[in-house]
């Protein structure tokens, strides 16, 4: 029988032992002379109200099992709302609004959500686009009216939190569709709870800890490994083009000490130069990091300090871990994500575009699929039962195993490397496959190349280049691929490459692969 395990939890626990101790640090103006003001909310604040909203959901029909779309932005009610889904055993239903009204339309049509709880502007969206339509029967504004919705109440009584179970689904968390459609990964109770157990272990996440989190779902882990959140000024949907000098600014004043971000963000950072000498680690995923851009950020740390690249994907997550000390030292092509983490299992399978009926392992340092389980893994996608049957595979003992979608091998120190995703290989005419991150990386290193990405265009192999500076000639680069033996002879100068919309960092190798075509037609 599954235990009772509710992630929310944690904050009365928390709040208990230590009420007046800040949670959360929201941004609402400058100080005078300089300097940003915040409001502060403490364990107690943050536990009371999320209980206060959850006795409101409940007295509305928005209680255990009732599936609701959550659009707040990042702040005291996004906290509030999110612990108060979990009291209640609602189950909120995310997705970037950075995905676009398109795809937001069909995730939220998917996901079938009987409630919307959003602010103003989401709600306007949501009328004028035609979200949800079919299935919407309640609608809850936060942070100000709108007409025919409620206004979210806040009610005073006993503590709230129900008694899900490990398997009872807790949330419903869009993929950012990088490589295909979104899809809605469930998440169970039980999965949040491995998680937090992952990372505080791997990280020495805790009390005492300052975070500022720049990606916003991340940031919900912060009470829960009672950290104090510290909210950036930033448009979380953007994280490319964050301004460096108010991260900085946050940072300094509040002496954070753990961070949170893309390598898009790591990137803007480590171009401003600013010593950062609070943080004890950065914490830094959802695309595989330059070692020139740890290089360059880990100047601005102190001894000591380093930034840890997790390796996992929405559906798993964390997988494998590894800090910038042993990247640094690392002198092979590719990318190394380290040693895969308590209680997940890693299995290199051979590559496959159909389902699977079972794991099949192939030899220690031969490239393949990287498949994975354990507690932190989710099972399933939210009404998606093909994307079901190629992504899990069950296994005799009741288990199951999720196939990352990534390419990838272990050497014989026991390292998982990350070759890139399955579906971005090139396989050329003679057999031969080129992978793109160990191909990439060779590009990558030369100090005028801000990024390169490997595709496909009618079975020939070509290498498209963003510079960071002029000056690099064709045949500059025809001669790098030879001395690394590489079949490269194409190569097309990029302006700026397309990236996902979560962490503007992952390369969308689908739409340069159509603009080579239509360049070498």
């Amino acid at each position: 029988m599954s235990s009772v395990v509710n992630i929310a939890a944690c904050l009365p626990e928390i709040a208990a032992r230590r009420p007046d101790d800040v949670a959360i640090s929201h941004p609402i103006g400058s100080l005078p002379g300089g300097g940003i003001r915040y409001r502060r909310v403490t364990y107690r604040q943050l536990d009371e109200e999320s209980s206060a909203m959850a006795r409101g959901l409940i007295s509305n029909g928005i209680g255990r099992g009732v599936r609701a779309v959550l659009m707040v932005p990042p702040g005291p009610d996004f906290f509030a709302l999110a612990f108060a889904m979990a009291k209640a055993g609602v189950v909120p239903v995310v997705i970037d609004p950075g995905i676009g009204r398109k795809h937001l339309k069909a995730c939220i049509d998917e996901a079938e959500p009987e409630a919307f709880v959003g602010i103003p502007r989401a709600h306007a969206a949501r009328a004028l686009f035609g979200w949800g339509k079919r299935t919407l029967r309640k609608l809850v504004s936060v942070g100000g009216p709108w007409p025919f919705a409620l206004r979210l109440p806040t009610l005073p009584g006993a503590p709230v939190l129900a008694e899900t179970l490990a398997g009872e689904t807790a949330a419903i968390l869009f993929t950012s569709g990088s490589t295909g459609p979104p899809k809605g990964v469930v998440y169970t109770h039980g999965n949040f709870a491995a998680q937090i157990e992952i990372l505080r272990g791997i990280a020495g996440l805790g009390a005492g800890e300052i975070d500022l989190p720049t990606f916003a779902p991340f940031a919900l882990f912060d009470p829960a490994l009672g950290m104090s959140t510290v909210v950036p000024q930033m448009d979380f949907s953007r994280p490319a083009r964050v301004d460096p000098a108010r991260l900085v600014a946050a940072i300094r004043q509040e002496k954070v000490t753990n961070m949170f971000c893309s390598p898009a963000v790591l990137d803007r950072l480590a171009r401003f130069g600013a010593r950062l000498p609070s943080l004890r680690r950065v914490i830094c995923a959802g695309a595989p990091v330059q070692r020139k851009v740890l290089r360059n950020f880990s100047l601005l740390l102190t001894d000591g300090a380093q930034v840890l690249t997790p390796y996992g994907a929405t559906e798993a997550l964390p997988v494998a871990n590894v800090g910038s000390a042993r990247l640094l030292a690392e002198a092979r092509p590719g990318t190394c994500v380290g040693r895969p983490v308590p209680g997940v299992e890693v299995a290199i399978i051979p590559i496959s575009d159909a389902p699977l009926a079972d794991v099949v392992r192939i030899s220690a340092g031969e490239i393949g699929e990287i498949a994975v389980r354990g507690a932190a893994v989710t099972r399933s996608y939210w009404n998606r039962p093909e994307a079901m049957a190629l992504a899990k595979i069950s296994a005799p003992d009741g288990t199951f195993w999720h196939r990352m979608g990534d390419a990838g091998y272990v050497d014989s120190s026991g390292d998982l490397w990350f070759c890139g995703r399955k579906s971005q290989r090139v396989v050329l005419a003679g057999g031969t496959t080129l992978f793109t991150d160990p191909c990439e990386a060779v590009f990558n290193a030369h100090p005028k190349v801000r990024r390169s990405a490997l595709v496909g265009v009618r079975g020939a192999p070509v290498m498209c280049i963003e510079l960071e500076e002029p000056g690099v000639a064709v045949d500059e680069l025809q001669a790098l691929a030879a001395r690394h033996g590489l079949p490269l002879q194409t190569f097309l100068f990029h302006p700026s490459f397309p990236v996902d919309a979560r962490h503007n960092a992952k390369i969308r190798r689908e739409e340069l692969a159509a603009w080579a075509s239509t360049r070498l037609a």
